[in-house]
């Protein structure tokens, strides 16, 4: 019986480390907002359950083998860095080969999923946002620019739209709108992150803005971004796609985001920082939760 419950614990260990590669609080809230452009895609009524079940589960299945991709590629740096010298890869707890193998059966099943549950095009831009983040992001872009998070942040910003088509099986100006909310939210939510781990990063010799240009700068261009995503966050109630209670939201959330901003370019702190990219994380599932109500409302 011990031999046994030992087994057990053994693999359960196992299936954790796997599961830490695909980076499971990143990847819940690509899939919420994957979900939540599905169900505002759709003017009248829900989205038929079944394609939402599938686009979820495939979506994340993809979203995952991509983060395990850049557990991979990234080893090495991570190995260096404190906020992440724990992960399976660096402390030797998973094999790169069993990682890659994990991460291709992952990403096959996901594509599958989509492409025979979901319908083609969601099928082809997730692939498409796959080799943005696994290849583009992680390969070329992360350790050669500082501008990495801003380029790369294309293929971050894609969950919505890839909801949108899996529920419509084409992409609107609405779905592109949605985009641009995720694509400005990424610079200050991960220069937030940035400026209290600078050490962490040029130890590395990552380029990521504060590395390479600075705090005082760094702290300013968050300030810049986040004036810009205050505007960006507005233009769903200008479209018609959010309500009153939206607007309402979006100008409380936004005003909060923009406090810490302001906060982090005249009395900056490493707690301050520490908890603008913290209430980053709330802002963006917030306002596509406000989204989601003001939509049937």
């Amino acid at each position: 019986m011990k031999t046994l419950l030992l087994g057990w614990q053994g693999t359960a260990l196992r299936v954790q480390r796997y599961a830490l590669l695909t980076k499971p609080r990143v990847n819940s809230l690509i899939v919420f907002c994957a979900v939540i452009g599905m169900f505002l895609a759709v003017p009248d009524g829900r989205p038929d359950p079944a394609v939402v079940l599938a686009a979820t589960l495939g979506i994340a299945l993809v979203a995952g083998a991509a983060a395990a991709v850049n557990c991979i590629v990234e080893s090495h740096l991570d190995a260096l860095m404190a906020r992440t010298r724990s992960r399976p890869l660096p402390r030797g707890e998973i094999a790169v080969r069993d990682a890659l193998l994990f991460s291709g059966v992952l990403g096959g099943i996901g594509l599958m999923i989509l492409y025979r549950f979901v319908n083609p095009l969601t099928m082809g831009l997730t692939l498409a946002t796959f080799l943005g983040y696994a290849i583009v992001y992680t390969l070329f872009l992360k350790p050669r620019t500082p501008q990495n998070i801003v380029i790369g942040g294309a293929s971050g910003a894609m969950p919505p739209v890839l909801g949108w088509a899996a529920a419509t099986g084409e992409v609107s100006m609405d779905a592109w709108v949605l985009f641009m909310i995720i694509f400005t939210w990424t610079p200050p939510h991960f220069w937030s992150l940035a400026l209290y781990r600078t050490a962490d990063y040029a130890k590395a010799g990552v380029p990521m803005l504060p590395v390479t240009h600075g705090a005082a700068y760094t702290r300013l261009t968050i300030l810049v971004y986040t004036c810009i995503l205050f505007g960006v966050a507005l233009l769903p109630f200008a479209t018609g796609m959010g309500g009153r209670f939206y607007l309402a939201c979006a100008l409380v959330l936004n005003s909060i985001f923009l406090a810490h901003a302001i906060g982090l370019y005249f009395r900056y702190s490493d707690g301050l920082a520490r908890r603008t990219f913290r209430f980053s994380i709330l802002y963006l599932a917030a306002l596509f939760a406000a989204l989601l109500v003001d939509h049937y409302l």
